[in-house]
């Protein structure tokens, strides 16, 4: 199921992807909550996120991580139709 939305091919709702060629943000995804379709663009292009959870990972990407979360904690609680919500999800 392929979905183009405002010049946009998305695989799928809720599917983020990579924008390489975006100025700015190294992703986008086609959120849909209900009825609520919105797109959004999440992530510093060229940023060095903290990534998954690795074993052996240094206590400065822990702290990094938890960082992160502190700070955006309220905005990731919104859910699928936030930024925060993604770049936890995809980056962190």
């Amino acid at each position: 199921m392929s979905i183009e939305y405002r010049g946009e091919r998305f695989e799928g709702y809720n599917k983020p992807k990579r924008t390489s060629k975006h100025a700015s943000k190294s992703h986008v995804v086609l959120a849909k909550d209900g009825a609520e379709i919105k797109m959004i663009r999440f992530g510093e292009q060229g940023a060095s996120t903290a990534g998954k959870p690795k074993a052996g990972e240094s206590d400065k990407m822990k702290a990094k991580r938890a960082s992160f979360k502190a700070r955006h904690g309220k905005n990731i609680k919104k859910g699928k139709m936030s930024a925060a919500y993604w770049a936890d999800k995809v980056k962190w």
